[in-house]
């Protein structure tokens, strides 16, 4: 009984009982306009009234912006579970306005059925109630000469509840067949879901870009200044300590400047400092400066790899990168992929010895970072590094997104990193 009756009561079925009487008003004003409701018969008032409804709806509908208005009402009045799927875009071609013109002559025509219905329903309800000797379905119960039978009126007046019933249900559908039709006519067209996708594609990449930046650049702070913090401690050298503490400073800076480039992305992703041009494969301006909201490039390897000496771990670097040799966005993403294996060299065998190798070879770019493997890291063979592999997922994406290849793991007692990207997919 409660789900029979709670549809009655819904707030949505009255808002939606508005949007249908709105169909009936457009038909009751272009009727008093033409043909009049004045000295026509009903076949021949729908004869001359039909044609200008219709002819008035399909000339609403090459308005582009009326597409948009009814979508907006639609989501106002239909109260669908997803407003997405309604669409409030102006018509954007002639099947648009085609879908459109069905929606406003199915809107009208519907409206106009249930309209109808909700004048006439509640007028023989209240005849019923006040003259039930007197109305339709009180004459079943008369006897001849108009004489009452004994309880006729009283069971007429029984069918009032009945007949408002059958009104409320007959909103509850028609509503519902209402928000069918918008989504199926007022839905978002093939090219406005496509546009859709690609900028539901396009925010999922800026944000996994912005999560490996903070990922690589904050990570790689954070675990400098851990490993130079304990270290300083547990050896209660003064010289040590300060050298500790400047390599903690200088990489805190570093971190901030990453940052500052993540929040400029944050607040303007269009506008990147310039960091997208070709030209911009240098880390640094002119004369050592630095734009702070420009990425580190390859160039920029030699200072990374003086970090990861002073917490410790021996670096043997070797990079065979002609200068210019590589499109700006290959500079600086190498950078990230580098700084990343260097991060977790550090995290899970510090101390050891890291080889890095990075060389251009048959139009390809190749990086390769190795660290012997310690037992008390805890990494076996053919595991990776981390738990959750939030830093190889991330260099696997970047290698991925600019046409290449990324593998990690075990190999003779060393864990090794080793990606392939093509020099012309990362222009």
């Amino acid at each position: 009984m409660p789900r029979i009756l709670a549809p009655l009561f819904s707030a949505t079925t009255y808002a939606r009982w508005l949007h249908l009487m709105i169909g009936l008003v457009f038909v009751g004003v272009v009727l008093m306009v033409y043909p009049g409701v004045e000295g026509w018969s009903r076949g021949e008032l729908l004869a001359r009234a039909v044609p200008v409804d219709a002819a008035l709806l399909g000339l609403a509908a090459l308005v582009p912006a009326m597409r948009r208005a009814e979508g907006v009402q639609a989501r106002l009045l239909l109260v669908p579970d997803r407003e997405q799927d309604i669409a409030v875009e102006p018509s954007r071609g002639w099947a648009d306005r085609r879908r459109t013109a069905a929606w406003l002559v199915g809107r009208v025509v519907l409206g106009w059925l249930v309209g109808g219905a909700s004048v006439l329903v509640p007028a023989a309800v209240l005849d019923l109630v006040a003259r039930p000797e007197q109305a339709v379905f009180g004459l079943w119960w008369a006897g001849e000469g108009g004489e009452e039978r004994a309880g006729g009126p009283g069971w007429a007046v029984l069918l009032a509840p009945v007949l408002l019933f059958v009104l409320g249900w007959l909103v509850v559908w028609a509503g519902r067949l209402q928000l069918a039709m918008a989504v199926r006519l007022l839905g978002p067209s093939p090219a406005e879901r496509l546009a859709a996708a690609e900028l539901r594609a396009e925010r999922l990449l800026e944000r996994n870009l912005l999560a490996r930046e903070l990922h690589d650049s904050i990570g790689h702070a954070l675990t400098v200044t851990v490993l130079q913090a304990g270290a300083a401690r547990e050896l209660g050298d003064p010289v040590f300590a300060a050298r500790a503490l400047e390599v903690i400073e200088e990489t805190g800076r570093r971190a901030m400047d990453d940052l500052e480039r993540t929040l400029a992305l944050l607040r303007d992703p269009g506008d990147q400092g310039g960091s997208g041009s070709p030209g911009s494969d240098s880390g640094t301006g002119p004369g050592g400066g630095e734009d702070a909201r420009e990425r580190p490039g390859i160039d920029r390897l030699p200072a990374l790899f003086e970090t990861a000496r002073a917490a410790g771990s021996p670096v043997e670097a070797r990079v065979d990168v002609p200068s210019g040799a590589l499109p700006g966005v290959l500079s600086r993403e190498g950078y990230r992929i580098v700084q990343e294996g260097v991060t977790n060299a550090l995290k899970y065998a510090p101390g050891e010895p890291i080889g890095i190798r990075i060389a251009v070879r048959d139009g390809s770019l190749e990086l390769r970072c190795a660290n012997a493997l310690r037992p008390q890291s805890g990494r076996s063979h053919g595991s990776s590094p981390r738990r959750g592999g939030k830093g190889l997922r991330g260099i696997r994406e970047r290698a991925v997104l600019l046409g290449g290849e990324a593998a990690a793991g075990a190999e003779a007692g060393e864990w090794v990193l080793a990606v392939r990207v093509p020099l012309r997919l990362g222009g």
